[in-house]
């Protein structure tokens, strides 16, 4: 089989089973107290199939790394929200929305042309250990950033977790690159150990930051991963790998109006997201705080007491009880 062919069919079933990873991480995120810690998660059932899902996921896109350049495996992965999203409403016992079937089809698109400006051979650039410290220590700066206590913090740790996992797979290239080059050089070395300790810390990481990004719901907060992940990825390519876009100025032109289509998508979802987290909300007004309510039970409302026939009058209200010590 191509290279290509086999890196794109890798990489369509690791969108399936990260996109089943997202959708019980968001359930489990609705079912957990924000207050909630790591070690209390690590306790739970629920959390360890959601990183099994992601893990199976991870090594797919492993071995798509192998085939594939990063421009060309990383918008793929726009496909989980495919995924996602329908999986997600159904787990909510609700309809996929048509401003989510918008928001999906935009950033779908927008990924899709970045898509199409994407090289299509086989990588050969891995990283040097200044070049991987560097994109490390800017990784977590901007993470810390995007971190910071305000608004929206559900998109921006989307975002954080998009990026992370992004230069994750950037760097899971390098290794696997040199791993599998047969020009003879160590197999162990600094570079590629401490290569392997910021893969695992970034990918950790952007699983957990990703987790906290769905409290506020799955459609809005998956977009924004699945848009940050392929640009984190595709930046590191362009400046580091050598890859290269494919058309020259026109490529780079559809390669703007994919990421204007995309974060149209974003925006859509988020507000679609906004109308879900309280069903009785009319359209455009979402919920004080942005809270996703746990299972709520809606009662019938208490019946009125029918009102006295004509001419009858009204029954006055009892007097009110005037206690012991107030008397003499």
């Amino acid at each position: 089989m191509n290279a290509t062919l086999l890196a794109v069919a890798l990489s369509l079933v690791s969108a399936g089973a990260y996109a089943a990873a997202a959708v019980a991480q968001s359930r489990l995120a609705g079912r957990t107290d924000p207050s909630t810690g790591v070690l209390r998660l690590l306790g739970r059932g629920a959390w360890w199939s959601a990183v099994g899902l992601n893990a199976g996921g991870a090594l797919l896109h492993v071995a798509a790394l192998n085939y594939g350049p990063l421009t060309l495996v990383q918008p793929l992965g726009a496909l989980t929200l495919v995924v996602a999203v329908p999986l997600g409403a159904r787990a909510a016992g609700r309809r996929v929305g048509r401003a989510e079937w918008r928001g999906t089809a935009l950033t779908l698109l927008g990924l899709g042309a970045l898509l199409l400006t994407a090289g299509g051979s086989a990588p050969h650039e891995t990283l040097s250990l200044p070049e991987a410290l560097g994109v490390g220590a800017a990784t977590m700066a901007v993470v810390a950033g995007l971190g910071r206590p305000g608004a929206r913090p559900g998109l921006r740790h989307a975002a954080a977790s998009g990026i992370t996992s992004g230069v994750a797979s950037a760097l899971t290239q390098t290794l696997t690159v040199a791993v599998t080059d047969h020009s003879g050089g160590p197999l162990f070395s600094w570079r590629l150990l401490t290569v392997a300790l910021l893969v695992s810390a970034f990918a950790m990481g952007g699983l957990l930051l990703s987790q906290t990004a769905y409290r506020g719901g799955l459609g809005a907060p998956l977009a924004v991963v699945t848009l940050a992940n392929p640009v984190a990825a595709a930046a590191i390519g362009l400046a580091l790998l050598g890859e290269r876009l494919q058309g020259g100025p026109v490529s780079l032109v559809l390669a703007l109006l994919g990421a204007a289509a995309a974060v149209r998508g974003v925006i859509l979802l988020s507000r679609a997201q906004a109308r879900n987290t309280d069903p009785a909300a009319p359209p455009g007004v979402p919920v004080p705080g942005g809270q996703v309510p746990s299972r709520v039970v809606i009662g019938s409302p208490r019946r009125a007491d029918p009102a006295p026939p004509a001419g009858v009058p009204e029954p006055a209200p009892a007097p009110a009880s005037v206690p012991a010590h107030a008397s003499g």
